[in-house]
This record gives structure tokens, sequence and C-alpha cells, in this order.
């Protein structure tokens, strides 16, 4: 479930906004946010016009972002670079995700002339190309093992390099993979395709993930765009349904591409993340559907799991290992089960809320609420390392939850304040969206808030609906700020009591702001800095 920004990007303007960028930023610069918004820097995102968005960036310190999407080169940032930084590039490359435009365009806007008009290895070492291999009969896809497959696969690759590092390189790889393909049915076109990410994504992933072990290097930059964009590929294929029923003769390679996908899951580097979404997509799109209320897959699969796991001993990537016995014990209705396991894993590893975001559709597919419920009561408190946005996606569950289970609400509240601090953002967003004011106002009380950290927008449901609550959050604010006796805190205090006097004459008491600022007039009558900023603020003539 995605969370879109209210305004869209046309073709048109995307288009000038990647070439913006090419013009704008160097390459080291686009890498360097390219990796901030990786690693999920980027959160407290608005857009209250089409063309800016605001955000705020964990670099060093904590940086505001303004991002102008019309002149890219005029974006800001509260850095010390001030504007052309990677803080401007990583909150750009939010947006473009958020828009599901393309991350690539982004990050090779500067690149991309380079890359693409990069040779292959084999003409760069004047090497002639071996003759391709005879493309497959149309019947032997089905009768032939997925090993054979991947060996006819190699065998067109011939001095071209085992290890594409870019996506040219790669999309080489899949044309030569292409050119073996004979006309097929509907099902072997889609196993095909699939196989044909799966084969180039192995021979692009797995020399960097060995690389990344012995050295503890990152995967390289331009490996790491081409990797995201195969994977997004072949899920994007896995996202259209199967009908394997129809063509039962592929049941076989089904059953083996399981098995290619477990075993490349079980000892992937956990921060790669590649084959695991690709062996829970294909689990939950082209196997359980057509599991047809059996048992059998479920339990053989099961086991498989728990045999490889013994085998690997500490070799084992251990949460995609839970994370795929949840899909099974999930199919069989052991849902304690599932549970418990998510519990010891959460306990050694940390658990993402997009690693179960598979569940959670599966059972809103099913409009199996009450479980749903359950679920997201369960796996909340798990969640305990992300936070902000990272949340989001929960607690969108959680709304499309209680629209057919309203009696429930209160199992939400009880859960989100048991993943405080994490969750405190999407507490106080929903404490907000279900006009629970006093609580609000609670809780930013007990945390020790300043009524100027929050933008005006957020405050504003509260001065229209229950302005009194917000009194003594800004009289206790403006004693703070004068006490600190400078004239920031001075002028601090000035703007909150500008809007203390429109409080009180929303809530129609003047008497009450006119005996208050008297009293504060003359308790404060000695601090010549505070009595001039009360004057340019306009409340002292």
């Amino acid at each position: 479930m995605t969370t879109k920004l209210p305004y869209a990007i046309d073709d048109a303007q995307w288009a000038q906004l990647v070439a913006q960028v090419g013009r704008s930023f160097d390459d080291v610069t686009i890498k360097r946010g390219f990796q901030y918004f990786k690693q999920d820097r980027v959160h407290a995102v608005t857009m209250s016009e089409p063309a800016f968005v605001e955000a705020a960036v964990d670099g060093t310190e904590h940086y505001d972002v303004t991002l102008d999407l019309l002149h890219i080169d005029k974006s800001e940032c509260s850095c010390p670079v001030a504007g052309g930084c990677k803080h401007i590039i990583a909150v750009l490359l939010y947006y473009a995700a958020k828009q599901e435009r393309s991350i690539p365009a982004i990050v090779n806007a500067r690149a991309a002339a380079a890359v693409s008009g990069r040779p292959s290895a084999a003409a760069a070492k004047g090497k002639a190309l071996p003759a391709r291999p005879a493309p497959f009969e149309p019947e032997e896809l089905a009768s032939s093992r997925i090993e054979a497959w991947h060996e006819r696969f190699a065998a067109t690759l011939g001095t071209f390099g085992h290890s594409p590092r870019f996506m040219q390189e790669a999309k080489d790889m899949l044309a030569g993979i292409n050119s073996l393909k004979p006309a097929l049915t509907h099902v072997g076109e889609q196993l095909f395709g699939l196989h044909a990410y799966l084969f180039t994504l192995e021979k692009l992933v797995k020399p960097a993930q060995e690389d990344w072990r012995h050295s503890g290097l990152f995967m390289g930059y331009h490996t790491q765009l081409a990797m995201d964009e195969l994977l997004a590929a072949a899920l994007n294929g896995l996202a259209a349904s199967l009908p394997i029923a129809s063509e039962p003769a592929y049941w076989p390679r089904l059953k083996e591409t399981l098995a290619y996908l477990r075993t490349h899951m079980l000892r992937e580097d956990r921060s790669l993340n590649c084959f695991t979404k690709l062996y829970q997509a294909f689990w939950m799109q082209w196997i359980r559907p057509n599991l047809d209320g059996g048992t059998e897959l479920v339990l053989d699969e099961l086991h498989e799991l728990r045999t490889a796991a013994e085998a690997l001993g500490q070799h084992l990537s251990y949460l995609p290992w839970t994370l795929a016995q949840c899909l099974l014990l999930f199919e069989l209705n052991r849902d304690e089960d599932a549970w418990t396991l998510l519990r010891d894993a959460a306990g050694k590893q940390s658990l993402q809320p997009l690693q179960v975001a598979p569940l959670f559709e599966a059972l809103i597919k099913a409009k199996a609420w009450a479980r749903l419920v359950s679920w997201l009561e369960q796996v909340g408190p798990l969640l305990g390392g992300f936070r902000g946005d990272d949340l989001t996606s929960y607690g969108d569950y959680w709304q499309t939850a209680l629209a057919h289970i309203e009696e429930a609400e209160p199992r939400m509240w009880t859960t989100l304040a048991a993943m405080l601090p994490y969750s405190r953002t999407l507490y106080e967003e929903n404490l907000l969206t279900y006009g629970k004011w006093q609580q609000w106002m609670d809780y930013q009380l007990s945390r020790g808030q300043e009524p100027l950290e929050f933008k005006v927008g957020v405050l504003k449901p509260i001065e229209k609906e229950a302005p009194e609550l917000l009194l003594p959050f800004y009289h206790q604010a403006v004693e703070r700020y004068v006490l600190l006796k400078n004239r920031d805190s001075y002028k601090a205090a000035v703007k909150l009591l500008k809007r203390l006097n429109k409080l009180y004459a929303r809530i129609k008491k003047p008497e009450r702001w006119e005996q208050f600022f008297s009293a504060f007039i003359a308790r404060h009558s000695r601090l010549r800095a505070l009595q001039e900023e009360l004057r340019r603020g306009g409340l002292l003539s």
C-alpha cells in the first residue's frame, strides 16, 4: 500500500526534471544522495503546493530541505552546502518513489550516457563472440529441468563476462537469453520471462555479494541500480496471475523455481533483500492461488525450509528463513506459531514493515478483517527499529481494518502506545485524524514539546475544534522562553503571545487575555529586550 504525495507530475515535467538534475548535480553528489535515500534518512515529507516538496533529512545533523520541482537548482537545504547537496537528491528520490517514477532515471541523469555507451567486455578486449546456441524447442521448456534452462542461458554469454555491473550489460545479457525463446504458451512465456530475470540477477548479485562479504564494501553504485531495476521488473511479472491449471505440464518447473528461490534466499545477505522479496512474491502470487485448498505442498515446503536450516547452520539467513515459514504457517492458519517465530526473529534482527506486508495483503484480499487486526496487534510491537514514514504502510493497514471493524479502534491505540517512542509520528497523526485533541495535547506535554516545533498546519485543527486545550501549552512555553533571557527566545515568546491573543479572541474571552497580558508586562518590565520585541510584534505601543 503506497501513500502518494497529493500533487502528481506529468511525463513532460518529469523529463524536464531529470534533465535539470543532470545539469545541476555532479555524479558524486547523486551517488551520496542515493545512499541517503536507500538508508531511509528522508522523513516528515509534505507537499502543500504542486511545485514544492518540504522534508527533513537525517545527516550529520537534522537538515530541512525545500525542493523546487520547477527549478531544481534553486532548491534549498539547511546544511552547510545550502544547495546542490546530497540531501536534496535524497528528497528528490523519495519524491520520485512516491510518484512511482523511475529511480534510475534520476541517479543516472549525469552518468547515463557514459554507461549506455559502454562497450561489452568482449568488444573491449577485441574478442569475437562465439555463435549463439540454438533456441529452445517449445516442448523442451515444459520437459526440461530449470537447471537445464539456466545452462542454456549461460551458453549465450560467451566471453561477455559472467558478472555484469551495469544495467546496459544486464540488458545485453537479457537480450542473449531472450534470443533462445521460442513461441510459447501463456504459462511458458511467464516462466521463461521470470527465469531470464532470475538468471541475470544471480549473475549480477552473487559476485557483488561475495565482494561485500570479503571486503566489507557496499555493492557498487551502478550495480545497485541495475539490481533494483531488474528486481522491479521481475516483481512486476509476478504480479500477473499464473493460470497453471490450464497447463499442468509446467507444475514441476514451478516447484523447481520455488526450490531455486529458496536456495538463494536462505544464503542471501540480509541487506540485499532481493531473492527474499522474490520468494515471497512467488509464493503469494503464483503458488498460493493455485493450491486450491490443499496443504501437501505447504507442508513439503515447510519441511524443506527446516531441513535447509540444519544443513546451512550459521550460514543461514535467519530472518528470510523465518518470514518464509510465516507464509506457510499463515496458510495453515497456525497464526500463533507464526507470531512466535516473528518474536524470536525480531529479538535477533530488525523486522521491517514491508517484510510482513504480503501477509497483510493476503488477509485484505480474503476480507479476513478480524484476523488482520490480530496480526497488526502482534506484529506492530516487533517493528521497534522503524519510525516515521517507515511505519506509514503499517498505519494504512490499521485504517483498512478499522473501516470494516470499527470496534477494534481501542486495540489500535493500545498497540500504537506499546510501540512508542518509535511509533510517535504515526501515533500523533492518528490522534489528530481521529480528533483526539486532549490525548494529543497530553502526549506533547509529557514529552516536553515546544509549540513552535510544530508547523502551523498541525495545530490549526486544534485551534478550530478545541482551542482551550492549547492555552496551557502556549502559556508554559512563553514562560520557558522568557526565562532563557536572550533575543531569540524573546522573539519566540512574542510569536506565541500573538497566537494566545488570537486564541482568547476565538473563545470569546478577551478579558482573560487583558488580565494575563497586563500581569505579564508588569512581571517582566525590567527586561528591555523583551519589551522591544513586544513593540516590534505590535503587542505594545
